[in-house]
């Protein structure tokens, strides 16, 4: 298997050309960016720390569906609309991926897709 498409229906699915993730050589999982979006592509409401939330449920649920959890994230790449938010998102990250994390890059964005606040995107391995 050089690359396989992976979803989940207990993630948003994809709102574009592009997969919810990807695993790759049977060794990787390629998690597309995750913005605060329900299951059913609704929009969550609320503050940063709200839609932060939000978006780990849905890493989890993308790693769940792999039979794969935090502990098997290898990189994380936070994007913000503003490193205002970097306390709060650090925060709800830090309580999601425990005491061993994984490598990260934390930017700040010009916009993100839906005018939200954060999108989060991790590679796992298996």
């Amino acid at each position: 298997m050089l690359r396989e498409v992976h979803a989940t229906t207990n993630a948003p699915a994809a709102i574009g050309p592009y997969s919810q993730a990807v695993r790759a050589e049977g060794k990787f999982l390629f998690c597309s960016g995750q913005i605060p979006l329900r299951a059913d592509g609704s929009l969550v409401e609320g503050d940063v720390r709200v839609q932060a939330e939000q978006v780990m449920k849905n890493v989890q649920a993308l790693l769940e569906s792999a039979g794969l959890s935090f502990a098997n994230i290898a990189k994380t790449t936070i994007f913000l609309s503003s490193m205002d938010h970097f306390g709060v998102v650090n925060e709800v990250y830090g309580s999601y991926v425990g005491g061993a994390p994984p490598a990260r890059s934390t930017v700040a964005v010009a916009g993100l897709p839906k005018g939200v606040d954060l999108e989060i995107e991790v590679t796992a391995v298996y």
